[in-house]
């Protein structure tokens, strides 16, 4: 009874905090999905607009290249010989009547008809998913996974291009999961292997599951077409086949980042000539023999998408060459699940996801030792879900349930009409590494970009310093220029500002956040949601209000003690490099990060000695931007005002820091602790009160 009675009351609490948010779930997935189509429809829409803004000569590269007034499709001779046609002789001859069309009407029908086929897969892809699937899936997977495929890199450089790579793809699919019986299947299966050779893998995968019959007629089929070709053009089949062997060599140079191949990663590794090739030999096969197994496997479990997918990552890998358009395989992937616990059921998605969408250098630092994962993020990400991901089978006992995540009982919030968010609630576990590593990279990438577009031009950002410069004469805090050159003077002070502003910008945060992983996973997530208001807040100061600091100021007389003299006079300054906006200074997240450091060091520091230590931190960041002549003071009370908002928006959609004491204890934590660290005893919510909301 007591138990009833104590989960009572949590669902009560929630719905105190939160609303009655679960009133009524479909009626929430319903309008969900309707605004998931409308982001696949603008989507869809923008796709098309942005192929077709482009110039003739620019838009649909490939396509034009092939089917142009001077296409190779026109030329007598070989196919292969001007080096701009990389698909096999059969897809070349399936594109010849295209030559008839007019470009401009090609150009859009080509377009359309790729969106369509996109849709397609979508569609397919959303119904193939394994079951059990619950309605809330089953609504939303549609639109979900024709977002997805919108947004990622494959089909964005498919239609840029004006490629045929999805049609293989849909061709499987289609076998797979919508053809009846065993012939219509394998004749699906060999034209689309046909089109990409490394395809065929998938005759394989028949035989290996028992569809002996589809398995033989994929070979079939793929011999036909390609004998059709050969017959029709001797000549390039002969070329693509043999002298350039199924296409190796063909189109770009083959060690480009392109080409994301095990061939195309050995060679940009250094290897070369015949211990390359045999290399890549005896790495490919290892790779098909695993994942061939791997995804016969998830394929008698029931889960016949995740094994189309890894068979495709398994193809991507062994090709000799997989261009980015082609990988669409390794988004397939993402259906796969991972990990016992909730709290990770989400990392193998997102990492897919993340990898598919966005370019290496955003998921990793320009660090030496991780180029060549950066550089292979995508051949990494196949290689993965082909032999080393674990991917859960049906039968495990947290298919279906994994385990739980505990979460701390909810607090009311202290404005009655902001209501916590229903799905953010504090979690009490460590979140999952790897998903923090990526997200806080994908963050600060983001911001770095938007950083650097935000730019106004030198003039708007240095009428905006005098206007700056006013305001604090007026108030009688301009002490910038005074304090500037009294430190120029005095060298060792001012090497100690110029080492201190370059340098524990990144480090102090980055090690504050390490620390609470490790040892206050719940107040982690806090701190790391309040400094990711704050930065998002500083970002809509630099739009809205470039401003020239004052090293950037011609006429007042800084020093630039961090970066040398600087020719003022030159009109391109204030752009010093391409790597970041000089103008970007309101507020100053230089100052603003520091403060986030002090605040968070003197709220959860156990000793008063750590806490004042925490307190120096900000005291010489605001001293060493002002000294160097980085900012203005008031660019420092931005960078206060931007944290404070941060904390503050934090507190009003989580909730406070401190969790609540267990039920029935009255007695308050000892000085300088709070329920919520090592020793504290939080109330947990978990299992299926967990799930309320």
């Amino acid at each position: 009874m007591e138990r009833w009675e104590g989960r009572h009351s949590v669902a009560d609490a929630e719905r105190s905090v939160r609303g009655n948010v679960a009133a009524d779930p479909g009626t929430r997935a319903g309008a969900a999905r309707v605004v998931l189509w409308l982001v696949v429809a603008v989507l869809a829409v923008r796709q098309m607009a942005v192929v077709l803004r482009e110039q003739p000569g620019e838009r649909l590269a490939d396509l034009a290249s092939w089917t142009g007034g001077d296409g190779v499709l026109h030329a007598a001779g070989s196919l292969y010989d001007p080096g701009r046609f990389t698909g096999t002789p059969f897809a070349g001859l399936v594109l010849k009547p295209l030559t008839a069309s007019a470009e401009q009407a090609l150009g859009v029908a080509w377009t359309f008809g790729s969106l369509l086929l996109v849709v397609a897969l979508g569609l397919v892809a959303a119904r193939a998913l394994p079951g059990p699937v619950g309605r809330r899936t089953a609504i939303l997977a549609a639109p979900v996974a024709l977002t997805l495929l919108m947004v990622s890199l494959p089909v964005r450089n498919t239609l840029y291009l004006g490629q045929t790579s999805i049609l293989p793809v849909l061709l499987v699919v289609l076998a797979w999961f919508v053809a009846r019986g065993e012939r219509l299947p394998g004749v699906l299966t060999g034209v689309a292997a046909a089109l990409q050779p490394t395809v065929l893998l998938f005759a394989v995968l028949f035989w290996l599951t028992g569809r002996r019959r589809a398995g033989a007629a994929g070979g079939a089929a793929f011999a036909v077409c390609t004998a059709l070709a050969w017959a029709a053009m001797p000549q390039d089949s002969w070329t693509y086949w043999l002298r350039h062997l199924a296409g190796a060599g063909l189109g770009e140079r083959p060690d480009s980042l392109a080409n994301q191949s095990l061939h195309g990663a050995l060679l940009r590794l250094g290897f070369e000539g015949p211990l390359e090739i045999a290399l890549f030999l005896v790495l490919a096969a290892a790779v098909t023999v695993v994942g061939l197994r791997r995804a016969a496997r998830y394929a008698r479990d029931g889960q016949l998408l995740l094994a189309v997918a890894v068979t495709g990552c398994v193809a991507v890998a062994v090709s000799p060459a997989a261009w980015q358009h082609q990988l669409l395989w390794v988004l397939l992937a993402a259906v796969g699940r991972v990990g016992t616990r909730a709290s990770d059921r989400l990392v193998w998605p997102a990492v897919v996801v993340l990898v598919v969408t966005l370019p290496g250098k955003m998921l990793l630092p320009n660090v030496g030792v991780l180029l060549p994962v950066r550089d292979n993020m995508l051949l990494v990400a196949a290689l993965g879900a082909a032999c080393a991901v674990p991917f859960l089978s049906r039968t495990s006992p947290h298919w279906q349930r994994p385990v739980p995540t505990d979460h701390a009982r909810p607090v009311p919030s202290r404005f009655a009409r902001v209501p916590l968010l229903p799905f953010w609630r504090r979690v009490l576990g460590r979140p999952n590494l790897l998903l923090e590593l990526l997200l806080i990279r994908v963050v600060y990438s983001a911001y770095a970009q938007v950083r650097l577009a935000a730019t106004a031009g030198r003039a708007t950002a240095e009428e905006h310093g005098r206007q700056i410069h006013s305001i604090e004469q007026w108030l009688r805090i301009d002490i910038e220029h005074r304090v500037n050159h009294a430190v120029v003077d005095i060298t060792w002070l001012r090497d100690f500002f110029d080492y201190y502003y370059s340098t524990f910008h990144f480090i102090v945060p980055l090690a504050i956040l390490g620390v609470l992983y490790v040892r206050r996973p719940p107040d982690y997530r806090w701190a790391r949601s309040s400094i990711g208001f704050a930065t998002v807040l500083a970002l809509v100061g630099f739009w809205l209000y470039p401003l020239a600091p004052p090293r950037l100021m011609p006429g007042l007389g800084f020093i630039d003690t961090v970066h040398g003299v600087q020719d003022l006079s030159s009109p391109d300054f204030g752009a010093l490099t391409a790597m970041t906006n000089q103008y970007a200074a309101m507020p100053s997240l230089h100052f603003g990060w520091s403060l986030w450091c002090g605040v968070v060091i003197v709220l959860l520091a156990p000793r008063t000695w750590m806490k004042a230590l925490g307190l120096l931190h900000p005291l010489f960041t605001v001293s060493a931007i002002i000294a160097t002549g980085n900012h203005w003071v008031l660019d420092a009370v931005g960078g206060a005002v931007v944290v404070a908002l941060g904390f503050g928006l934090t507190h009003v959609l989580a909730g406070p820091r401190r969790l609540l004491p267990r039920t029935g204890d009255t007695a308050e934590p000892p000085p300088g602790r709070t329920a919520d660290e090592d020793g504290g005893d939080p109330v947990l919510v978990s299992g299926p009160a967990a799930g309320k909301r």
